[in-house]
């Protein structure tokens, strides 16, 4: 019997962590079912490297960004750069993109200021965005209040924006992003014991909004914390969602795989 279909929305497949097995890797994926991986870039450099990495297997789709912890050194030339970069064929999203108070390796009206630019282009391009949100909740959600009430009425991006991508906020907070449209990934942590809030939330999210992600090599799920990630333990992700959910592995599999092709417009099956 086959294994359901998924899609790891959010796993870094192109960093230095992977060089030595990459193969390996992507064999067990498809192994536990992925058939695709949305792969975010960081910064110009990762931008170009996802796309040639997109390019060359055809599991991976990939989306091209400034990370806000690599925003210091932001102008408005990086935009043209992004632009470039974003109509290769096989990038479905402008990514990893929003604000990081905790680290806050960049000034935050930088991080401001390059998230703002970075939707513009989104919208302009019609691509969905990867958001990345710690300890910065009521500005990210101001931003992107403002940006899709500027969208034009018929606008294709309007109840498919973009991701709040390994989100770790309230279930207010993500019913605010889902009446504005934006989708939800949840990640490994879901699978801590000290997780109830997050558990909350993707019990609360409506079928249709929500996503699963790794976020690898970063937030291992049990039992394999402390480890690399990797994409094939997204299963994991979705096991552990069924359970708060009161679902099944199967319908999780099937809805999030749904709500993958729907966002990113994905040539695969779903």
């Amino acid at each position: 019997m086959n294994a359901p279909a998924l899609i790891d929305t959010h796993c870094h497949l192109d960093f230095e962590s992977y060089d030595g097995d990459r193969p390996a890797v992507l064999f067990r994926a498809r192994e536990a079912g992925v058939i695709a991986v949305v792969n975010p870039a960081v910064d110009l450099v990762s931008s170009a490297a996802v796309c040639q990495l997109a390019a060359s297997e055809p599991l991976i789709f990939g989306a091209v960004g400034i990370h806000p912890n690599n925003s210091a050194d932001f102008a408005v030339a990086h935009v043209d750069e992004l632009r470039a970069l974003a109509r290769q064929l096989r990038v479905v999203a402008i990514g990893e993109i929003g604000l990081d108070y905790y680290r806050d390796r960049s000034p935050r009206q930088t991080q401001r200021r390059a998230l703002e630019a970075q939707l513009e282009l989104a919208a302009a391009l019609a691509l969905p965005v990867i958001l990345h949100n710690r300890e910065a909740t009521a500005d990210v959600l101001a931003i992107l209040r403002d940006w899709i009430g500027g969208l034009p009425a018929n606008h294709p991006l309007l109840g498919r924006p973009g991701v709040l991508h390994s989100f770790s906020g309230t279930v207010d907070d993500a019913a605010q992003a889902v009446a504005l449209g934006f989708y939800i990934g949840i990640t490994g942590p879901i699978t801590f014991k000290n997780a109830d809030m997050l558990r909350r939330v993707a019990a609360a999210l409506p079928d249709d909004r929500l996503l699963i992600e790794t976020d690898a090599p970063f937030l291992t799920p049990h039992p394999h914390r402390g480890e690399r990630n990797e994409p094939a333990y997204v299963r994991l992700v979705a096991d552990r969602i069924a359970g708060v959910r009161l679902s099944t592995y199967e319908a999780v599999a099937a809805q999030t795989t749904r709500n993958a092709v729907r966002l990113f417009a994905l040539p695969v099956p779903g």
